[in-house]
């Protein structure tokens, strides 16, 4: 008879074991790959903030001064006979300088709304690459903004940006009594609040220093309590905020932010939980009070903070703890204050 040698093989116990050792392994180097990763999309983010402070800078060049936040330069009549302000924003203005001039050639300054008609091939739903930050969550451009999500009153595809400019203390709203325009992006033109024919910024009115003040930072547009007060139809969905071809006077709101609320500002409850909230939230008329903390606040994706560009053209990561006191000194172009840097 003859006797057939057996195959050396693993064990159940060994392959088990193996198994579980290359589990660790990858739970040990996923962290790492994702920190890699995020580290790159920063990076990236932080590129793309350089690339819209120079544009913002050869617009200077160009022109005298630093863009309006939004330049409301049209008056528009409803159907109801109420008059309207009508205008473009800052990034329409600085298309040329961000590779972008075939846009700008096609865009109807005479009348604004032209931009949104041709469905998802309008001017107005063009991405920019510049500006969306690659950790954006909301990924989705352009996106189709219906009247009953805050479309002005009629549905339209809009293209997103994760940036807005630096408005000082406050950006929003325009009719709340203390919008202010102490930074350097905010609303121009006959139309302008807090005062009629506000004109736009110039580099010899940062009397703090350009290295002091605020050009351009992140904008955060996930917030889950936030959109659980969105479904009840407070507000539209915070995924929908950063539209950087906006034409009304509420659109500065997409294209401006302010250090009105701390970085990364969220919603602290929900809307089950809104009588908990310190004011009362009890009503859509007391949600308005959030709405504007939300909807002014720098904030990204990124761990821990945002990157803010500044006046001189640097960009910095700004951790979410810094204080308001310092952040707003930072928002200001002429508050003289000490200690401004992050």
């Amino acid at each position: 008879m003859v006797l057939r040698r057996r195959k050396p093989g693993f064990t159940l116990v060994e392959l088990l074991v193996v198994i579980a050792i290359i589990g660790i392994l990858i739970a040990l180097l996923l962290p790492a790959v994702q920190a890699a990763r995020e580290a790159a999309r920063r990076t990236q983010c932080t590129n793309s903030l350089k690339q819209i402070a120079l544009a913002a800078h050869n617009y200077h060049d160009s022109l005298r001064s630093f863009p309006s936040g939004m330049l409301l330069a049209q008056y528009a009549t409803s159907g109801k006979g109420v008059p309207k302000n009508r205008g473009y924003s800052l990034f329409v203005l600085l298309l040329p300088y961000l590779e972008q001039t075939s846009l700008h050639g096609k865009w109807d300054f005479n009348e604004p709304a032209n931009n949104f008609v041709g469905g998802r091939d309008c001017n107005a739903a063009t991405a920019v690459p510049q500006l969306l930050c690659p950790s954006d969550p909301e990924q989705e451009n352009p996106v189709f903004v219906s009247a009953t999500l805050g479309g002005e009153g009629v549905d339209r595809w809009n293209a997103m940006t994760s940036y807005g400019g630096n408005a000082g203390t406050r950006s929003y709203h325009p009719t709340s009594g203390f919008i202010m325009s102490d930074g350097i992006f905010f609303l121009t033109g006959p139309g302008s609040v807090p005062d009629a024919n506000q004109r736009p910024v110039r580099l010899a009115d940062i009397t703090d220093g350009t290295n002091n003040t605020l050009l351009f930072g992140e904008r955060s547009r996930r917030d889950p309590n936030y959109d659980t007060f969105a479904a009840q139809g407070w507000d539209c969905p915070i995924r929908l905020y950063g539209r950087w071809a906006p034409i009304g006077w509420l659109g500065v709101a997409h294209v401006t932010l302010s250090s009105y609320s701390p970085i990364n500002y969220r919603l602290p409850f929900d809307y089950a939980n809104r009588a908990l909230a310190n004011p009362p939230c009890n009503s859509s008329t007391d949600f308005k009070y959030y709405i504007d903390l939300r909807v002014c606040a720098f904030g990204s994706n990124h761990p821990g903070g945002a990157n803010l560009s500044m006046c001189d053209g640097s960009v910095r990561f700004v951790s979410e703890t810094i204080s308001m006191i310092t952040l707003r000194a930072l928002s200001t172009r002429q508050g003289s204050e000490a200690g401004a840097t992050p």
